[in-house]
């Protein structure tokens, strides 16, 4: 379980250190495997801006760049396609070890000019794959010039990874860790914002339906879903992105962001339809041999009749508490939802994660044991955070 600083904050009132904060955790059985302070690799890196971009006289990709750091101007030779005059970038001076390539810079001549620092991509600091330009901010940025990128985009954030016992299901949410710490005297937890306004003025146009034989009913038993009419899907707030970065998770778009989230962040796992793409009703039910469904991960995968899926009028869509399907999965054309919050039997959902050789954020919850009474409100979040997020905290 991964959580950062500010993450821990959001839920609990203190002025502990990271090292307290560690030792405490360990203290009281949540171990501290690790935990990883992403400012000291990047602390070298500052906000800085391109006055001028030429193109270099010995070479045709490459350019020239006069580039204020905030302290004085100097020369940088540059062969990204997007350097470009006026642009506010990510300086890296002379003696600094970039991580992303393992080198550290020295001031030597390319082509015949002398190149004094660099202008560095995501890749180049390990903050994605991106290497197809260099690093460009905002151009309201260019009043931070010389501070440092790590602070002035909140990447200065330390992150904690905790290795939960099976028996802690409720530490696999920001929020238990939170609790877990008020309880021990290390801070004080922080009311649960009140959430409004998710009530809608129309009937869910979707059905759902738990179909189960008596022997099986307790491997779904609850089922709740709620249709969203006409939302905006795109990009996840930039705060939401990058705390799901810090925890190893790949951002995708808002609506899968906020379920993703709402996962860490509530140990609440949640799913979300393209409402477009269901046909007839949804239900949950045992799986029948010889179906199978493309899964997010890729992969196609087998259903038999001991799993419990999750199927509409036509087909498997998913397994229950462990993968969605690609079939009705959200993508920026999506306008109309269903979001799931369901409580899926915990030993069954272990047991199709091993039979299906899948291992998931939610199966990882699920087979430990969800919090049965957050079903409501867990959905009452997701439908508010899915048309706004809000800021972070």
């Amino acid at each position: 379980m991964k959580f950062t600083l500010s993450w821990l904050r959001d839920h609990l009132e203190t002025s502990a250190s990271v090292e307290e904060l560690a030792d405490k955790l360990s203290s009281i059985g949540l171990e501290v495997e690790s935990v990883d302070d992403p400012a000291r690799k990047l602390g070298a890196f500052t906000i800085a801006r391109v006055l001028d971009a030429k193109q270099h006289p010995n070479a045709d990709r490459l350019r020239v760049c006069q580039v204020d750091t905030g302290s004085g101007v100097v020369e940088v030779v540059c062969g990204a396609p997007n350097a470009k005059t006026g642009m506010i970038g990510v300086f890296a001076p002379t003696g600094t070890y970039i991580p992303g390539t393992g080198i550290t810079l020295e001031a030597k001549p390319v082509r015949g000019v002398v190149s004094n620092g660099m202008l560095v991509s995501e890749r180049e600091l390990e903050l994605s794959d991106d290497h197809e330009g260099i690093i460009e901010l905002p151009a309201k940025l260019g009043e931070q010039l010389g501070k440092r990128y790590a602070d002035v985009m909140g990447l200065a954030d330390p992150v904690f990874e905790v290795k939960l016992t099976p028996n802690r299901p409720d530490c696999t949410g920001v929020r238990g860790i939170a609790r877990d710490l008020a309880a021990a005297g290390l801070g004080k937890l922080k009311a649960e914002k009140k959430v409004s306004g998710v009530d809608g003025d129309f009937e869910c146009p979707v059905d759902i339906k738990l179909e189960f034989p008596k022997e099986a009913r307790d491997a779904c038993p609850c089922f709740a879903g709620r249709y969203l009419k006409g939302v905006k899907n795109g990009p996840a707030p930039a705060w939401m992105q990058q705390r799901l970065k810090a925890v190893g998770l790949r951002p995708i778009n808002a609506l899968v962001d906020v379920t993703n989230y709402i996962s860490m962040d509530r140990g609440r796992p949640l799913h979300v339809y393209d409402a477009d793409k269901l046909k007839g009703a949804i239900r949950a039910r045992l799986g029948k041999k010889g179906e199978t469904f493309a899964g997010l991960d890729g992969k196609t995968h087998e259903v038999d009749e001991t799993m419990c899926v999750i199927a509409d009028g036509s087909a498997v869509l998913g397994f229950g508490g462990i993968l969605g399907g690609e079939e009705t999965g959200c993508t920026e054309a999506t306008t109309n939802v269903l979001i799931e919050c369901a409580y899926f039997d915990p030993l069954r959902t272990a047991a199709t994660g091993r039979k299906a050789g899948v291992q998931s954020d939610a199966r990882y919850r699920f087979e430990r044991g969800v919090d049965p009474a957050f079903i409501l409100p867990g959905l009452d979040l997701a439908t508010s955070w899915s048309r706004d997020p809000g800021p972070a905290g």
